[in-house]
Parts: C-alpha cells; sequence; structure tokens
C-alpha cells in the first residue's frame, strides 16, 4: 500500500494556484448564474413576449437548462484533452468560451427587435456557457487538488467551490444594485444588459491570472509515465481517458452522480425558484428576494472552506452526509418562512439552506478528485459531477415551477428534494472515504477497480 508522500508545494505557491481557480470559477459562476437570474426576472417578457406569465417564466426557465444539457459535452471534450494536454490549457479555453458568450447575451436583440431569431440566438449562446463551464469546474479542482498535500486537500480543494457562492454574490449584487437605482421600464429595457457586458472585464482579469500559474505537477509526472509507456499496452487504454473511466471508474462515475443530486437541485431551488416563488406566491418583491440571497450567498461562500477543513478532519462521507440529510430536512420550514413575506425569516430560509448545501458543496472537489486515477481525473470527475446535472440542476428549477403552477402549494417541491436527498445518502453511504489518498500515486496503468484491486486504496499513514 501507498503513501501519500508528495511533499506539499511552498505556501506562497498554492495559494497563487487557488487564487486563479478560484477568480476563474467565480467569473464562470457569475456568467452561469446571471443567467439564471435573468431568465427569472426579465427573459420572459424579452424574449417570450406572446406567452402568459408563467409560461414565459417556463421557457425562460427552458433556455435556462439547455446550459445544463451542454455541460456534460463539454465534461467529455474538455475532460479527454485535460487529461491529456494538461489541466491549464483547458481552463483558459473554457473562460474565454464563457466570458465571450456572456458578453455576447448582453449585446443580443429582444424579441421586440428580431422576433423568434431572438430566443435561437439566446439559446444558442447558453449552449455555449454550458459547454464551457462543464469544462471548468473539473480542472479547476483539480489544479488545486493536485497542487496540495493529502493532509489539507478537502480545505484548499473547497476554494474552487467558493466560486459558486462568489459568483452568485456578484450576480446577485450587480441585479440588485441595478434594480433598486433603475425603475423596471429602465432595467426591462437596456439595463438588464450591463451585468452581461461586466463580464468582458471580468475575463481579462481572470486570463491575466490563469495565466500566471503552472501545470499540476501530479499531471506532469503522470504524463511523462505515460511518454515512457508509449511501447506498451497500457499507453493504447490512456489515448481514450473516457474509455478508461468506464472501465476501471465506473462505480466511481455512478458514486459522483449520486452524490449531486441533492446538492444540485436544493442548490437551484433555493437560489432560482425562490426568484419565482418568493414574487408569486408570497408576495415578496423582487428587490427583497435579490437582496435575501444576496446575503446567504456571503455566507455562503465563508461556511464553505470551514466544511472544507472538517472533511479533512473527520472523512468527506460524514460532512457530505450532514449536508444532505440536513437540507432534505430543511425543505418544508425553508417554504413556511418564505410564505411569511418577511425579509429576516426570507433570509433564514435562504442562509440555513445553502450553509447545509455547503456541507455538501465544500467536500464535493476533494472527494471527487480522489476517486480517479490521474491520466484520467479530469475526465472522470468531471463525467460524475455533469452528467448528474443533466438530471438534477438543469430540470430543477423547471419542476419546481411546474409543480407549483399545478399544485399551488410548494409541498411537492419540498418533497421533490427530500427524495434527491434520500438518492444522494445512498450513493455516498456507498461509497469509500478518500481522504487519505495520495493523488499523485495512482498510475493510469494501474488504475483501481474498486472489486478487484482494493489495494489501490493508497494512504496516509
Amino acid at each position: 500500500m501507498a503513501s501519500a508522500t508528495t511533499a506539499p508545494p511552498p505556501p506562497g505557491n498554492l495559494k497563487r494556484i487557488v487564487a486563479a481557480s478560484l477568480i476563474g470559477t467565480t467569473i464562470e459562476w457569475y456568467d452561469f448564474f446571471l443567467y439564471g437570474s435573468a431568465a427569472a426576472l426579465v427573459f420572459n417578457k424579452l424574449f417570450f413576449p406572446d406567452s402568459d406569465p408563467l409560461v414565459g417564466t417556463l421557457l425562460s426557465f427552458l433556455t435556462y437548462a439547455v446550459g445544463f444539457a451542454a455541460r456534460p459535452l463539454g465534461a467529455l471534450v474538455f475532460g479527454h484533452y485535460g487529461d491529456r494536454l494538461g489541466r491549464k490549457k483547458l481552463l483558459v479555453l473554457s473562460l474565454l468560451l464563457m466570458g465571450g458568450a456572456t458578453f455576447a447575451i448582453g449585446l443580443l436583440p429582444t424579441h421586440a427587435t428580431i422576433g423568434t431569431a431572438a430566443p435561437v440566438l439566446l439559446t444558442v449562446l447558453r449552449l455555449v456557457q454550458g459547454f464551457a463551464l462543464g469544462g471548468e469546474w473539473g480542472g479547476a479542482v483539480l489544479l488545486v487538488s493536485e497542487h496540495g498535500d493529502a493532509r489539507r486537500r478537502g480545505f484548499w480543494a473547497s476554494w474552487p467551490q467558493t466560486g459558486a457562492p462568489a459568483g452568485q454574490l456578484l450576480a446577485t449584487g450587480v441585479l440588485s444594485l441595478l434594480t433598486a437605482l433603475l425603475s423596471d421600464a429602465a432595467f426591462g429595457s437596456w439595463g438588464w444588459r450591463i451585468p452581461f457586458l461586466l463580464s468582458g472585464v471580468l475575463v481579462i482579469v481572470g486570463l491575466w491570472i490563469r495565466l500566471s500559474v503552472d501545470e499540476s505537477p501530479v499531471f506532469k509526472q503522470a504524463l511523462a509515465q505515460a511518454e515512457a509507456r508509449k511501447a506498451t499496452r497500457s499507453a493504447d487504454a490512456e489515448k481514450l481517458p473516457l474509455v478508461a473511466v468506464l472501465r476501471h471508474h465506473w462505480r466511481d462515475v455512478l458514486v459522483a452522480m449520486g452524490a449531486r443530486m441533492a446538492e444540485n437541485i436544493s442548490y437551484y431551488v433555493i437560489t432560482a425558484f425562490i426568484l419565482v416563488y418568493a414574487t408569486t406566491s408570497a408576495g415578496v418583491s423582487k428587490q427583497v428576494a435579490l437582496n435575501a440571497v444576496l446575503i446567504a450567498s456571503a455566507v455562503h461562500f465563508a461556511v464553505i472552506p470551514a466544511w472544507g477543513a472538517l472533511s479533512d478532519r473527520i472523512g468527506r462521507r460524514p460532512v457530505y452526509l450532514v449536508g444532505a440529510v440536513g437540507v432534505g430536512l430543511w425543505m418544508f420550514p425553508f417554504f413556511s418562512l418564505i410564505d411569511t413575506g418577511g425579509f429576516g425569516n426570507l433570509i433564514i430560509a435562504v442562509t440555513v439552506g445553502l450553509v447545509l448545501h455547503g456541507a455538501m458543496y465544500a467536500p464535493q472537489a476533494a472527494f471527487f478528485s480522489e476517486m480517479f486515477a490521474t491520466r484520467m481525473r479530469y475526465s472522470g470527475a468531471s463525467i460524475g459531477a455533469q452528467f448528474a446535472s443533466v438530471a438534477a440542476g438543469a430540470p430543477a428549477p423547471l419542476i419546481a415551477t411546474a409543480l407549483l403552477s399545478d399544485y399551488g402549494s410548494s409541498t411537492p417541491i419540498a418533497l421533490y428534494v427530500v427524495a434527491a436527498s434520500l438518492l444522494t445518502v445512498v450513493a455516498v453511504a456507498a461509497a469509500q472515504e478518500t481522504r487519505h489518498r495520495d493523488l499523485s500515486d495512482v498510475a493510469p496503468a494501474a488504475a483501481p477497480d474498486r472489486a478487484t484491486a482494493p489495494a489501490a486504496d493508497a494512504r496516509t499513514p
């Protein structure tokens, strides 16, 4: 059994790697969440004006879901080339694609100007966003995971995860500021474009930071080993990381997909669907709803590294299970608090929900990274995470909105999240604990098949 002997990098270098991953994921999630908030607030009127308000909201959320549909394709393409060429190059490309698509949305003519071509172009740009995000997540968390040491991997790898609440915070903050400063007519006419156009500036900053970091040393080592084995049969298998993942790690892919269900569904119900529910069913203004999400996102950002550090002490699985069980139980109080219409209760509802979500999201980066061998890690982690998003995050606002329309009650929505939580509990309970694995110790030629090679579960002393 191998031990985790990889020396930790100098603190300054690791912090630069973390900063590069964090700024990139923040920008990517800002772009992605900005679309979700705009879909709930204005896209139904700007791009689907011939529909009644609720149907228009459903159609705008449908284009929102299209972005999730493209994420598995992004995971396959970026994972394949990220496992062959390196993490850094693909992360630069993902940032360019996401930022370019978001900037273009800010320039897009509406239905009133070009008719049905407007929602078509919107959908195409949303596909590009999803494709880019499908490749971003795996590369960002791997770059940090493979630079850090095993003892604090959960803590350091959780920082790219804070890019999600940071992006949500940034997107919601900009929208909240604009809705406070502008009239509804001004915001609907031109104000909504400003946050999308700001993405261009953010991408320039992100590229400057991301280009300054080094490639993962673990990947460099694995690449050198692969070059030395080119004459052997093992090199043939490495040419297609996807094939190797499905051969050696199919159980881990299923575990990752199951683990994502409660995490993904709860997050989009709490942060995206709430803008619909609070404004249509609880009589809360969109400004109040945005402010509640803004405050809760700040708390979410703060607790993720704490949950990550806890996973280093007690394991990835226990922390993940706390979040899965907790978020399922919280859904009924969540909607009850929103129904009161009080701003304080709204803040409590969203904040507690996101704190519990953080218990799943924080250890997820290290947990998924530790499941896969180095030369198939980008593919494996990305496939497990992004394929689940099609069944989880993509339809979550759609399903929640449809349930509200059909039943006029939050109870079916809460039960929907509970069912996802049960699925996640089963998946995580069936997984092996991974917190002591040495990422540099698992070679692609000897990728562990859990049923036949338990000794490959390398642990530190």
